[in-house]
């Protein structure tokens, strides 16, 4: 399951809506409090989920296999609970920023438990030999459920942490993915030669952990918003003082009456409250035609906000690189003769070298100027993905992916923190949504595109490919998060401050 202000008794925590100086070119702003209850409760669900996730993920295919299932039941499975994932997240998104967004967590968390807890008292009491069906529901039910949490965390974030502390919050949530990836199939394989039923027990304890914590955290992660209620009153004492100044009222006439009433009456402290939104009737066709308009938000904004465009096309790109390389070292190495210790090999020294990316990003963050050290690492990554082309052996590959896991963290823990900043507190969920999407559906084609390079073109077809990508990437970014990362929310008026009050009025 994935991701995400400041922790408060007040169920209404204020969300991050202005940049911080952190993201400001010209030197950030060190928050040094610690990191708050509900953030390491957080830390501790994220990173007992990947865990599990890590365990049981790379024991499922040599389970299947082992029960007599081709190579293509298991493509079939991880495919279509990919693709689960990839169509839920944007729907579920949408009740997570209305306000459901802790219920969503808690219970996915819930759910994912007791579906990997069926597969393990199956393995445990049923000789060994699950039914596909049964394997098959498990597995879908626990990737529906991963989907609706990971859709609800992603907002997260932005409702625990204070606006100096983001880069390190979302450090910390690197470093827990990271160390899974590290420890976690590992652990899976170990207890996968002790018992079958062993990595999915270890599954279903880490999803109960994370329900845990999720449901101990005091802060209700909701965005604050202005409710119905709320807008009544406000616009009652704007009215007050409008009939208190009656000389005034009656000069301006009809005209003035007609503009008062499209722009909303002003409050005593100045403010402009939101228009109380009147309920209207619908049809049916309506109803689904709002609820297409709340779902699409997410896509909406991001059209409309180059921060989050900019965002968008690092990490797709970058993601769809990172698995057309990796598939491409699989593919050279077991041409070569090298079995599954040596990708083990690769993939542990990647994942240390990403754990202590992710452990230095924030000090790094607060170093170099962060336009600078985005663009810095876009350009650093070509020669890596270069030097791919010519690599053969394991330790080889392994520096390689290591040196990229290694220096990728920064840019991502920069490009991560500005968007949640950037993105309003009620519109969280669906803008990641659409940013985990694109990200994901990259990382799944990716591995096609590398077969049909490596067939077509060689070993070094992929890595070459790829680097070409990354310099337009790095060119791209060097263009462009100048000017965009330094920019703020958008202001009122423009089409992104559109989309954000048809989020909330849909």
């Amino acid at each position: 399951m994935g991701s995400s202000v400041p922790e408060t008794g007040d169920p209404r925590v204020r969300a991050v809506s202005t940049p911080a100086a952190l993201i400001d070119d010209t030197g950030p702003a060190e928050d040094t409090e610690p990191p708050t209850r509900d953030v390491r409760l957080f830390w501790c669900a994220n990173a007992a989920d990947s865990l599990g996730s890590q365990a049981s993920g790379v024991v499922l295919p040599l389970l299947l296999l082992g029960l007599g299932y081709s190579p293509a039941v298991v493509g079939l499975v991880a495919g279509v609970s990919t693709a689960t994932g990839l169509m839920l997240g944007p729907l579920v998104a949408v009740p997570a920023d209305r306000g459901a967004r802790k219920r969503v967590m808690f219970w996915s968390a819930v759910v994912s438990a007791l579906a990997m807890g069926s597969v393990a008292v199956v393995l445990a009491v049923a000789e060994g030999r699950p039914s596909l069906v049964h394997l098959l529901a498990a597995v879908l039910v626990e990737r529906t459920a991963t989907a609706c949490y990971e859709a609800a965390a992603r907002g997260t974030v932005a409702l625990i942490s204070t606006p100096g502390n983001l880069p390190r919050v979302v450090a910390g949530l690197e470093a827990g993915d990271r160390g899974a990836l590290v420890a976690g199939p590992a652990l899976g394989g170990m207890l996968y030669q002790v018992s079958r039923a062993l990595p999915f027990v270890l599954d279903a304890v880490s999803y109960a952990v994370t329900a845990v914590c999720v449901r101990a955290m005091r802060s209700h992660l909701r965005a604050d918003r202005t409710d119905s209620a709320d807008a009544v009153d406000m616009t009652n004492r704007a009215d007050a003082t409008d009939r208190a100044d009656g000389a005034s009222a009656s000069a301006s006439g009809a005209e003035s009456e007609s503009e008062s009433e499209s722009a909303g009456n002003t409050a005593q402290d100045g403010s402009v409250p939101r228009p109380v939104p009147r309920p209207v009737p619908r049809s049916a066709h309506g109803t689904w035609s709002a609820l297409a308009a709340e779902a699409s938000a997410g896509v909406r904004l991001v059209r409309a906000t180059p921060l989050l465009r900019l965002v968008l096309v690092w990490t797709t790109t970058v993601n769809g690189v990172l698995a057309a390389l990796y598939y491409d070292a699989v593919f050279t190495l077991q041409e070569s003769g090298h079995g599954g210790t040596s990708m083990g090999l690769v993939l542990a020294l990647s994942g240390a070298a990403g754990l202590a990316g992710s452990l230095a990003a924030p000090r790094l963050v607060r170093g170099p100027r962060p336009v600078r050290a985005v663009v810095t690492v876009s350009w650093l990554m070509v020669p890596l993905a270069a030097a791919l082309a010519t690599a053969g052996e394991p330790w080889a590959y392994g520096a390689l992916f290591g040196g990229l896991c290694l220096i990728m963290p920064s840019a991502t823990v920069i490009l991560q923190a500005r968007a949640i900043q950037g993105t309003p507190p009620e519109l969280q969920a669906r803008a990641g949504s659409v940013l985990a999407t694109a990200a994901g559906g990259a990382a799944a084609t990716a591995p096609a595109l590398a077969g049909f390079l490596t067939a077509h073109a060689g070993a070094a077809g992929p890595a070459l490919v790829s680097a070409g990508v990354l310099v337009l990437l790095a060119l791209h970014t060097t263009l462009r998060a100048g000017r965009t990362l330094a920019s703020g929310v958008p202001p009122k008026g423009t089409p992104a401050e559109d989309v954000r009050a048809r989020g909330r009025d849909v």
